[in-house]
């Protein structure tokens, strides 16, 4: 499973090394790398240039977003070094590790961000990860990306990644875009922007879409479906900006799940179809009936609304002020495979754990013949070698609020800038679940659910549930406080420490049955800090070094996970430590962007809700590069790698102690090139790509199955008509690799895994005005 990361890591630090040795073109037109700016990681939203941040940052433009071509939130953050992002399970839902950070699904260790603010204070709730809130569009100017850092003092206190994304702003000049988009899967999809001015000094901006498909994975119905609506208000202040938005989002897809890997099945496979997609459940102890559709998959049904002040005063006093209100619905609806698949006339033998028959046929009574199995919606004879799978009808409808504020006072005095903050949130959620809702299915696309087994006809013995309703609410209060000290022309020191105060009050009722048997009223304090120096050896470029002491903070779910715990008498904090030594280097043409990490991050993990939980350490060190180089001759070279080694030093598991952990690669990379070619007339036709190769993973920490490396390469091309009109080609996966991003979470060693995403096209054709 070990690769040699150190001569992976030396090579292709040479080949960075020899390219940007290379003499800069004098004659080239160009913006300069190390004049681009960020805004994140800085406690008050101040813009400084990158090649100045004493931290791990990536920022990607509206253009460079276009040519990545994610097909999701999620899928945007695989440009970001030290990010392991899993978006194979469609629009929504997605799990995205960074750094090594431990977890077993979702995002723990991902804050998302807009105009400075996190939609929703808990990083990750079951069956909900911050970038299933955020959709992609026209809107979005830029993101920014920070990795550790001052992270765990600013914002939310997430030590993980914390991601931004600016929206477009008007100017005195009215502009837009009209966008349609069609693809080889039958999507259409329309995007539209105009911005401008209202007022002197008073500027708009506003967008969205309207978008439908099968998917990707054709489910023989439109199973992905959405539109978006944002209006951004800016009005520029002698001595500052405002800036109010509010975002309507109401997007969803089919969830993507692990599929039996057997002969027959390939990337393109999806449980769900028109034969099954309408299906009852049963819960609580009355073995209540229900119908839903699953076909509505994962996503998101609500809007955040906010703003930001950001003003300056006499005599250095800076002021800022982001605040955003999130509400709306997140529902999952899916078909989870659970074990093995077999044949219908296996079926028969099955014993449970102590060898009993479980006769999962039915025998008729008077012949003792078994039945034939029959499909429950076609009436269709399914012959003994029939393929058939035990499937999980899932359903989690989750209802969340919240309001975030984050103000902060800045005050420069000579060498030294400080800044006093204060972080409060206020959130809610409430859960009904309903798991488990065994049955056996055909294994096919859409495969639908059988009848004369006497598993799905009586309800009551077939497989497991877990139900509960659950409502919590919480809040989160923060004082923070940043020093920053010019020590020299060159040298900048730096110093962050946060006090904050978390509450969480939570009750949930198991099983539906009107008893509450996990109250939760928790109340406590928690210190972060982070200390960090900054060196310009030149004007554009220069190291750092940074340490960091920060905490995962509990939610919902952590409470009923390690209900035990909490009950004993434990705090549930899990404490993060992170070293950084960084270097950067930028000019005309080029940019190096090179950080080393070490990292020890405690955590929780649960295979299945309800089951107690594993306490464990984990380690991991690496290094992440983002270099850049443009030639002068119109090609352009992006290469985004991460090399790491992670390993569990502690557990309550012993066995997990040794193991890497799970589900994230050794090494990542990423190499991205583009070439313009001039037409006649001054319009131009790009032409870029991305070649994608990742390490062998693990399923669990167990270290029990593999998860073999692979090799993706996407192509686009981009056709400026006119200055108006253009068009957009862009082929993902274009050799149809068959990858796999994870395997059976709740059972390791059953053949079941989840793929990438198949080959598909995108057509776009743009107005610009």
């Amino acid at each position: 499973m070990k690769s040699n990361k150190l001569i992976l890591a030396i090579a292709i630090s040479t080949a960075l090394s020899n390219a940007w040795a290379q003499e800069t073109p004098d004659d080239q037109e160009q913006a300069k790398d190390f004049e681009q700016i960020v805004v994140t990681g800085t406690p008050t939203g101040t813009a400084v240039r990158k090649v100045d941040a004493s931290f791990a940052i990536t920022n990607l433009s509206a253009e460079a977003i276009r040519k990545l071509a994610p097909k999701s939130t999620a899928d945007l953050f695989k440009a970001v070094p030290g990010v392991w992002s899993e978006s194979s399970g469609g629009v929504a839902g997605a799990n995205v590790f960074v750094r090594g950070f431990p977890g077993t699904g979702d995002a723990p260790f991902l804050t998302v961000q807009m105009e400075g603010a996190p939609l929703f204070q808990p990083p990750t709730l079951s069956f909900l990860e911050n970038s299933t809130l955020f959709r992609m569009d026209e809107t979005v100017a830029y993101m920014e990306a920070l990795r550790g850092g001052t992270n765990p003092v600013i914002s939310n206190g997430q030590p993980g990644l914390t991601t931004n994304f600016l929206l477009k702003e008007g100017s005195e000049v009215t502009e837009g875009v009209f966008k349609y988009t069609t693809s080889d899967y039958d999507l259409q999809r329309v995007d539209a922007m105009v911005s401008g001015a209202l007022a002197d000094d008073l500027y708009y901006m506003i967008g969205g879409y309207v978008s439908s498909s099968p998917g990707i994975r054709d489910a023989g119905f439109n199973s992905e479906k959405g539109h978006q609506f944002t209006l951004n208000i800016t009005k520029e202040l002698d001595n500052g900006k405002m800036n109010f938005y509010t975002r309507v989002t109401d997007d969803h897809g089919v969830w993507y799940l692990p599929t039996p890997l057997v002969s027959g099945v390939d990337n393109e496979y999806t449980q769900i179809g028109t034969l099954n997609r309408q299906a009852s459940i049963q819960y609580g102890p009355d073995g209540t009936s229900q119908t839903f559709d699953f076909g509505n998959g994962r996503g998101w049904d609500g809007s955040v609304s906010g703003g930001k002040i950001q003003l300056e005063f006499a005599d250095g006093w800076q002021f800022s002020d982001r605040f955003n209100y999130t509400k709306g619905d997140a529902n999952t609806y899916g078909m989870v495979p659970d074990g093995a698949p077999l044949m219908i006339s296996e079926l028969a033998n099955l014993t449970d754990a102590e060898g009993k028959n479980l006769n999962l046929r039915n025998i008729d009574p008077v012949s003792g013949d078994f039945v034939p199995v029959k499909g429950a919606v076609s009436g269709k004879n399914y012959s003994e070698a029939t393929l058939v799978q035990q499937v999980g009808r899932w359903v989690v409808l989750k209802e969340i609020e919240s309001f975030t504020n984050d103000l902060s006072l800045t005050k420069q005095l000579d060498a030294l800038k400080v800044t006093l903050g204060l972080y409060t949130s206020n959130f809610e959620a409430k859960d009904w679940w309903s798991l488990g809702n065994q049955s056996y299915h055909v294994v096919a696309p859409g495969g639908e659910n059988l009848t004369e087994i006497s598993c799905n006809d009586n309800k009551d013995s077939c497989g497991w549930n877990y139900d509960l309703s659950s409502t919590g609410d919480g809040s989160t209060r923060a004082f923070y406080t940043a020093l920053e000290y010019k020590a020299t022309d060159d040298l900048t020191l730096d110093l962050g420490v946060r006090r904050e105060n978390h509450q969480i009050n939570y009750s949930v009722d198991e099983d539906l049955d009107g008893t509450i048997n996990k109250p939760v009223q928790y109340d406590e304090d928690t210190t972060s800090w982070t200390a960090g120096a900054n060196y310009m050896l030149t004007d554009n470029s220069g190291v750092f070094v940074r340490v960091n002491d920060g905490s995962k903070m509990p939610y919902f779910d952590d409470f009923r996970d390690n209900y035990s715990q909490y009950e004993a008498g434990n705090d549930l904090i899990f404490d993060v430590q992170q070293y950084e030594l960084g270097y950067k280097l930028a000019a005309d043409n080029y940019s190096l962007y090179a950080t080393a990490y070490f990292n020890e991050v405690e955590s929780s993990t649960v295979a299945l809700p309800g089951q107690p939980a594993t306490l464990s350490v984990t380690e991991a060190k690496g290094i992440e590069l983002d270099g850049n180089y443009s030639f002068d001759f119109g090609l352009n070279l992006n290469l985004n790698a991460t090399i790491q080694d992670t390993e569990i030093t502690k557990s309550s598991n012993p066995h997990l102690v040794g193991n890497e952990s799970q589900r994230q690669p050794g090494w990542q990379m990423r190499l991205t090139p583009s070439y313009e070619i001039e037409l006649a007339g001054g319009n131009f036709v790009t032409l870029y790509g991305t070649l994608t190769s990742v390490d062998d993973r693990w399923i669990s920490d167990d270290n029990l199955g593999e998860l073999k490396g692979y090799t993706k390469v996407d192509l686009g091309a981009y056709w400026e008509i006119t200055d108006q009109l253009n068009v957009r080609l862009s082929v993902d996966n274009l050799t149809d690799k068959e990858g796999l991003t994870e395997g059976d979470p709740r059972n390791p060693t059953a053949p079941n895994g989840r793929y990438i995403m198949p080959r598909s096209m995108r057509l776009s054709i743009g107005y610009n005005f």
